[in-house]
């Protein structure tokens, strides 16, 4: 069986060394502005020298009242200018790509620090939120979709390959798609498409800001996994309208916080049958689009990456714990080793973002 996973591809003129991406995750590696550290860089850093394919950034929150974790990077601003370009020179001195992930976190946000209250698509209870948000007026969704739109030319400024806009894990775009937390009775929900609108204005307004010559991702939940929540039927739908409108990827996700056992950050797979727990999602959506498709969720042995690669499932396997254990991961299969990744889904490398101002595997010995 010929391996498709080091195969080079380009993505909209962006030029990708294998299919492996590192799918976004949360580091707690920047200020509590949003100013990236050099530990960030130096995370980044160590991903493209382990020859991960596209490195995306953790979540960069496009206004201030759209960050929710402690650490978490913002593009906000102009004011992190410098940093944001040592993020992305070290990833191409070291032959990797990086793309910004870009974020409202609506009603999941933090903002006690403001002195405001989180906006999201209705002003609801919700077992994704630590209390009822605000409704967003027709101001707030227009300020916010420019912000997006200005994180997105900020990141093509500052050097990034790509943007990628979360759509996933029940952050504000996933918001407005999802009846559970959007009960509008405008243009904005209700309807399928009226759903979509948000996410479909935000896309358009980035697209603007950065051409048609630049990658604009997307990662999307395929199925919320919660009642009332966005299903895979409109999941489709929206991949749809967005391929037609001219997305460059979608990065197939599922689950929320309020998901039970199904959230992003599922534990560990017992056995290969049990891995890339989205592959399904994924097949749904790649059959109804032309753009290529990742998947994130469980993968952890090169087998199972191979054979969703040579099935067809995918074009791109995303992820996010195992590098956190060992950013040479993709360094290691492309020198022949068959190991599989050491990570043990146990999700303790996040508890040191909060405590220690940075993820890193809490299972791994020796930990300098």
């Amino acid at each position: 069986m010929t391996s498709r996973l080091f195969e080079r591809t380009t993505i909209n003129g962006m030029v990708l060394e294998n299919r492996l991406v590192r799918s976004a995750t949360w580091e707690g590696m920047c200020t509590p502005e949003g100013r990236p550290t050099p530990k960030l860089s130096a995370c980044y850093q160590e991903l493209a020298q382990g020859e991960v394919g596209l490195i995306i950034s953790g979540y960069a929150f496009v206004r201030q009242d759209g960050q929710q974790l402690p650490g978490k990077m913002g593009i906000h601003t102009d004011d992190f200018a410098n940093e944001m370009r040592h993020l992305t020179e070290v990833v191409h001195a070291s032959g990797g790509r990086i793309a910004m992930q870009l974020v409202h976190a609506g009603g999941k946000a933090n903002t006690m620090g403001l002195g405001t209250r989180p906006l999201a698509p209705s002003a609801i209870r919700n077992a994704q939120f630590t209390d009822i948000p605000d409704a967003m007026t027709p101001h707030d969704i227009e300020a916010i979709v420019t912000a997006f739109a200005q994180g997105a030319r900020r990141a093509k400024d500052y050097g990034f390959d790509a943007v990628q806009l979360h759509g996933a894990h029940g952050y504000l775009i996933n918001q407005f798609l999802s009846p559970s937390t959007n009960q509008r009775t405008d243009g904005y929900g209700g309807s399928v498409e009226n759903r979509r609108r948000f996410l479909m204005e935000v896309y358009g307004a980035v697209r603007q800001a950065v051409g048609n010559d630049y990658p604009v991702l997307i990662k999307l939940n395929g199925d919320d996994f919660i009642e009332d929540g966005l299903t895979l039927e409109e999941a489709v739908l929206a991949a749809k309208a967005l391929d037609q409108a001219g997305i460059d990827a979608i990065e197939v996700s599922g689950g929320t916080s309020a998901s039970g056992d199904r959230t992003p950050a599922r534990g560990r797979a017992k056995s290969s049958k049990d891995e890339g727990y989205h592959r399904s999602l994924a097949q749904r959506i790649k059959e109804a689009v032309q753009c290529p498709i990742m998947v994130v969720g469980g993968f952890r042995s090169r087998e199972v990456i191979e054979q969703t690669l040579q099935e067809g499932v995918a074009d791109y396997i995303a992820l996010a714990r195992p590098f956190i254990r060992e950013p040479n991961l993709a360094a290691k299969w492309h020198q022949g080793q068959t190991e599989a990744a050491g990570c043990q889904s146990c999700n303790g490398c996040f508890k040191p973002g909060l405590e220690e101002g940075g993820i890193y595997c809490v299972k791994l010995q020796n930990h300098s």
